[in-house]
């Protein structure tokens, strides 16, 4: 396997010399959410500086806030990714609309550390186009000085003792899996009554709404400056460690549970290095500074075993199954479904 590697970087450093000449650094673009990898704050480490101080290729990192603005970016065609790492769901429709490109796993030995529990899933149930970097679930983030009591579920997004102090995630997929979650329809529903009933609610609840947020949200209710918040357990543990007011709780209605994975897209102008990217981030300590500093769940077992990890044992991104509602993963919908969320979203906002 090493031989492999070697071999890898071998060929990306004849072809940048090829086309840049001695002098030239190869260069690797990545697609990433934002504030989603180890970056040096506060003595960590900087996952990508280390990337390119081993390997010699210059790395380009951009951010986005949600699946809908990465694909909509991508789809565009203005723009040339190697790696992009984004949700279950939309990997399936990458794959679907043929915008991925199958990764080389003896290029990944690295693979060997994904817990089997996170293969063969459904959006890429052969284990082809992605490799995983983060789990979760989304859940009900709440300030205890402004709450009058720990909510139960998703139907606190719409009490009216909260008006203007009530954030909405600002994107589709989730905003319509809460509001689907309070009218107890199915997440990956194709019914079009079920979708205008989503947005029927929605609409009810805007006027209760402060802010339709995405990255926004650390800062509002860090500050104190709203009661309720959908969203993410490893996002809420960075809330907390600046807010200690704040509580979090997995709604009883149900919850989303999700994959976030590493994929290399059709067009990627640099496959042998994107594949030598994605096997660093598996490398055990890269992994658990990742897993330490975003706070998110680790697919990885070598980060999960490690008993220097420190969230190891912590019940908000690691629950036991009797300590969580429902889970249900997003799968891709039909393109009519699509356009029909995306429509009825656009309604929502400008209503």
């Amino acid at each position: 396997m090493k031989k492999n590697l070697c071999l890898v970087l071998a060929a990306v450093m004849l072809v940048s010399i090829a086309l840049f000449g001695c002098e030239k650094k190869p260069t690797l673009y990545v697609y990433n959410w934002g504030e989603y990898i180890s970056d040096g704050e506060d003595g960590s480490l900087d996952v990508n500086k280390a990337f390119e101080e081993k390997y010699g290729i210059k790395v380009v990192y951009d951010t986005f806030e949600n699946n809908e603005v990465m694909y909509s970016k991508i789809k565009g065609g203005g723009v040339k990714y190697d790696v992009l790492i984004p949700s279950d769901y939309m990997i399936e429709r990458l794959i679907a609309e043929d915008m991925l490109q199958k990764i080389d796993f003896s290029n990944v030995p690295n693979y060997k550390y994904i817990d089997a529990k996170y293969k063969k899933l459904p959006y890429d149930p052969n284990d082809e186009y992605s490799v995983p970097y983060t789990v979760g679930c989304i859940g009900l983030i709440y300030n205890k000085t402004m709450v009058e009591e720990p909510p139960a579920g998703w139907s606190a997004l719409w009490d009216a003792r909260y008006e203007k102090k009530i954030l909405m995630i600002n994107n589709p997929r989730d905003a319509f899996a809460i509001a689907h979650s309070v009218l107890g329809i199915d997440y990956n529903t194709t019914s079009e009554a079920d979708w205008q009933a989503g947005a029927a609610k929605l609409k009810e609840q805007k006027p209760l709404v402060q802010a339709y947020v995405n990255d926004e949200v650390f800062n509002k209710m860090e500050l104190g400056e709203a009661a309720l918040a959908p969203y993410y357990a490893g996002d809420f543990l960075t809330m907390r460690d600046n807010n200690e007011n704040l509580g979090f709780v997995y709604p009883e209605e149900g919850v989303n549970t999700f994959v976030d994975a590493m994929c290399i897209p059709k067009n990627a102008a640099n496959k042998a290095a994107a594949e030598l990217y994605i096997n660093f981030m598996l490398e055990p300590d890269v992994g658990l500074a990742n897993a330490e500093y975003i706070y998110y769940a680790s697919p990885n077992t070598a980060v999960v075993s490690n008993p220097e990890y420190s969230l190891k044992d912590d019940p908000i991104i690691y629950p036991d199954d009797a300590s969580l509602p429902k889970t249900t993963i997003f799968t891709n919908l039909p393109t009519r479904t699509l356009n029909q969320m995306s429509n009825l979203w656009d309604e929502v906002k400008l209503h």
